[in-house]
């Protein structure tokens, strides 16, 4: 019998994986799923991998920080109520993941999960805030709620004791590092300094919290990503189609942001070659299927302001070039880029002895790299606003690594607008037409209609709790 582990890479599998067996293929199972009533963990890490693309493609995210914008229908860019529910991520990639850990019959596959799970609540609180933590994946149906804090330094404790806890052991079904314990160390540490340094607003300091987990990471012995080919990069197969690809299968409503495509125009940036494409067509009959296109969208304006210019303007910038949105392209979770960037802000904060120009030059020429871009010349290092502008050490060039952070980040709108909130980098406005008067880019998710129904006591308490309330322009603790 064959089953499909997942029928769509943005919806989680429901927990009949449970009953399923032999994952030998990137989505398939081969065997009689009657033969064992035991999680088979090749399975559940293969779809939990690929559940992940749906993180790192997060269009509403990439509407708040201006990556993207809305052409017919515009409601997430214009700040709808984000009342979104989160419970389905724990009965899908993250129920997949307690179960590998859970059943523990292979060391290093439990490691892979912790590390897994650990990134992604990161990106879940980062976007609701306080969320179910120690209490959740009990079994309890309403799960109490943990403070930010203490997930995020929760998880970077387990991301800690996960590294340094593989061992042999074989690891399968991991169709991103193919079983490479060498590469999921790496993947650690990087989340490691990665969520340290979103603390920065909470520990500036060079002894505080934040930096010294940064360092502890930095000077681990695994080391961490420094070249695109250790990337935690999602490839896909061509039967389960990119998420790129599906953003423009059958609608062309999303394209790139005017904010963006004016700021790459603005550092005389080649990287938006890669980024807009002049047209939605994917065949590569199409002559315009591998054109670029520097034509950003209006952000944040209603759709007949929006149809009347895209009437005028037919090769407005569509989210990646053609030929980089194919069924069988890929989605950066973690890059290289990003983690040279960090280290470079957190030596130009004093937090470590790195060189810190160094790393922001090869944190820029990763991102350029791994685009397919030719490297800047010196001269683009030399430009306002892309230039150090004091002395490494003393934090005062935070805003051209943030910038460079946000462009390298690309199109992964999680981490742009919480790099965004963040730094303050790059200065965004708010979108003009907004809905309901909101005159604030969103600093987070509110709790969802069905959490309220079914964990009420729980939602309403933290509600209560919060600074400002259950509302869109509440900062989470970290962006306080």
């Amino acid at each position: 019998m064959k089953l499909k582990i997942f029928s769509s890479l943005l919806i989680p599998v429901l927990p009949a994986l449970l009953l399923v067996t032999g994952c030998k293929k990137f989505g398939d199972t081969n065997e009689n799923p009657d033969a064992t009533t035991q999680p088979i963990l090749n399975a559940l890490l293969t779809n939990a991998e690929a559940s992940l693309s749906s993180y790192a493609a997060n269009t509403r995210a990439g509407f708040y920080c201006q990556y993207f914008s809305e052409t017919q229908y515009p409601d997430a860019s214009l700040y709808s109520l984000a009342q979104i529910n989160h419970s389905g991520e724990y009965s899908g990639v993250l129920y997949d993941l307690q179960n590998i850990i859970k059943v523990n019959t292979n060391n290093n596959m439990s490691q892979v999960s912790r590390i897994l799970k650990a990134y992604v609540y990161w990106t879940l609180t980062d976007r609701w805030g306080d969320l179910p933590y120690t209490d959740a994946l009990t079994g309890n149906p309403t799960p109490a709620f943990d403070a930010q804090e203490t997930i995020y330094k929760g998880t970077l404790a387990e991301l800690k004791d996960a590294v340094a806890s593989f061992d042999g052991s074989l690891i399968t079904g991991d169709v991103i590092y193919n079983g490479d314990v060498a590469k999921w160390k790496k993947l650690g540490n990087s989340l490691r300094m990665l969520m340290a340094l979103r603390l920065s607003k909470k520990y500036a300091a060079v002894s505080g919290y934040a930096a010294t987990e940064f360092k502890a990471a930095l000077s681990d012995a695994a080391g961490s990503i420094e070249a695109n080919a250790n990337n935690f990069t999602l490839v896909f197969p061509g039967n389960f189609k990119s998420v790129w690809y599906s953003l423009y299968d059958g609608r062309k409503d999303i394209g790139e942001s005017a904010t963006l495509t004016t700021l790459m125009g603005n550092l005389n940036d080649d990287r938006q070659d890669a980024f807009g494409g002049a047209t939605q067509e994917q065949s590569s009959s199409d002559p315009l299927w591998n054109k670029p296109s520097d034509v950003g969208v209006p952000y944040g304006r209603t759709r007949s302001y929006v149809d009347a210019w895209a009437q005028n303007n037919p090769t407005w910038a569509r989210v990646l070039r053609g030929d980089l949105r194919t069924t069988t392209g890929s989605v950066v979770i973690v890059s290289a880029a990003e983690v040279l960037l960090a280290r470079a802000e957190a030596a130009d904060r004093g937090w470590t002895a790195e060189n810190a120009p160094a790393l922001y030059k090869s944190g820029v020429n990763a991102s350029f790299s791994q685009w397919g871009i030719a490297l800047p010349a010196n001269s683009y290092f030399s430009q306002t606003d892309v230039a150090f502008t004091a002395a490494a050490g003393t934090g005062a060039n935070v805003k051209p690594i943030a910038i460079q952070r946000y462009i390298a980040s690309y199109p992964d709108g999680l981490q742009g607008w919480s790099e965004w909130r963040r730094t303050g980098y790059p200065t965004l406005i708010a979108a003009p037409d907004a809905l309901n008067g909101v005159t604030e880019i969103p600093r987070r998710y509110t709790y969802g209609t069905n959490e309220y129904a079914t964990n009420k006591d729980n939602v309403e308490a933290k509600a209560a709790s919060m600074p400002g309330g259950d509302k869109m322009n509440s900062k989470v603790w970290w962006d306080q």
